[in-house]
């Protein structure tokens, strides 16, 4: 085998951790179901977040031995809004609200310092953070939403 070419892995599901709302969302749309992705220098992490609604009350801790604990708040409404009206809310099958937290681990160790946070308006947290132990990159050139694994408030 050359060194180009990379051996089939297994695929092995990871264990992932729900508590709060999370874990009590079987009546809706599924909090915290995960997409991991790996390149040569990056993993890529999607995680499915329904009910949020405000990234400000999201928290992402990418600990450098891969495991990643995101903590957030499903907000209360008692009203739905569309386009034009206002509507009472008499069935609630989303996600309840209140606090919740989904904990996993990614394949190997990252650096923290270099990740990119970007909450997407379908209510999917995607974040790519680079390799532990890759060479020193330089920050100049990073989108603006490289940070520290924390959602900088817009």
């Amino acid at each position: 085998m050359s060194s180009h070419q990379h051996a089939e892995l297994p695929q092995v599901k990871p264990l992932v951790a729900l508590s709060g709302t999370a874990k009590e969302g079987a009546i809706g749309p599924t909090l915290g179901l995960i997409d991991i992705g790996e390149s040569e220098y990056a993993y890529l992490f999607q995680v499915s977040l329904p009910g949020v609604r405000d990234k400000g009350n999201l928290k992402c801790d990418i600990q450098r031995d891969g495991k990643v604990q995101i903590e957030g708040m499903i907000s209360e409404s008692q009203l739905l809004k569309n386009a034009s009206e206002v509507y009472q809310v008499n069935v609630q099958e989303l996600c309840p609200p209140g606090p919740f937290t989904v904990s996993f681990s990614l394949p190997g160790a990252v650096d923290p310092r270099l990740c990119s946070l970007t909450f997407r308006q379908d209510g999917i947290l995607e974040v790519v953070v680079l390799k532990f132990g890759l060479p020193r990159v330089s920050a100049e050139g990073l989108s603006e939403n490289w940070s520290n694994g924390w959602f900088q408030p817009s």
